[in-house]
């Protein structure tokens, strides 16, 4: 299956996916996101460990909302499942989220997809790294996992929305947010997800914030490290640690960078 979006080329399925940020590792337990992100409301769902997330998969998303119950007025951080690829309140049939996967944080405020998101429904999306391909000289694409290089959590920025299907039934889903990559991950390329600091995740997360402008920041590429993988990643049904582990490591002949 392959669609073009926002003038890249996409391929997945029994493909890959190239050319933007498309596909990350998200392997932490549901305890240790609870942990990590100071979780007040858990909804108890719990997803395999994904060392290939890839478009339309269920992740984890921590997000917080003011509890529907009279005298609330205080969002409650919490962690829920939600699908990846954003379906807005007023599409037609939940097909266009394959096509809003990423959402430029140049643009957000403007696009009638991510507008209202970004006003009151703004979320993290934990990974342990994200996967880029660079072009190689025999006209291949070498995959990089990125990561920090302490080992900790990456916390994507994204957005929510809520969509209702004929019948009535919710589903939720999610976009994350790119921007211009900096120093060496821009040489592998020109987008990177945008990050949000542990500081600035109850601003970020707060739905009362609803011009969250000076939350965005650009990207550096401190404390993180690119390492080349073996093409395994390529295809999505290829799934465990291996993915990620870098090539010195398997033994795979692909050149480093």
């Amino acid at each position: 299956m392959s669609s073009l979006v926002g003038g890249y080329a996409v391929v997945y399925g029994d493909g890959f996916l190239v050319d933007m940020c498309g596909r990350y590792a998200s392997a932490r337990n549901r305890h240790d996101l609870l942990e990590e992100f100071e979780i007040e409301l858990d909804s108890e769902e719990e997803i395999e460990p994904d060392y290939n997330v890839a478009p339309t998969k269920d992740v984890y998303a921590v997000m917080s909302r003011v509890p529907k119950v009279e005298g609330a007025t205080q969002p409650v951080r919490q962690l829920r499942v939600i699908r990846w690829g954003l379906v807005p309140s007023w599409a037609k049939d939940p097909s266009i989220g394959s096509r809003l996967i990423n959402a430029r944080m140049e643009t957000l405020a403007d696009k009638p997809a991510f507008r209202k998101a970004f006003a009151s429904r703004r979320c993290l999306l934990p990974a342990d790294g994200y996967f880029e391909w660079m072009p190689t000289p025999d006209k291949k694409k070498q995959p990089y996992f990125i990561h920090p290089a302490d080992g900790g959590v990456l916390a994507m920025a994204g957005l929510y929305e809520f969509w209702k299907d004929p019948e009535g039934e919710w589903l939720c889903t999610c976009t994350v947010i790119t921007t211009a990559a900096a120093d060496h991950l821009g040489e592998i390329h020109d987008r990177t997800p945008m990050c949000i600091e542990k500081d600035h995740w109850t601003d970020w997360l707060d739905p009362r914030i609803t011009d969250a402008s000076e939350l965005l920041v650009p990207a550096s590429a401190a404390g993180l490290v690119a390492e080349p993988v073996s093409m395994a990643v390529n295809n999505v049904r290829n799934n465990g640690p291996e993915l990620i582990h870098p090539l010195q490591d398997t033994g795979d002949p692909s050149p480093l960078f």
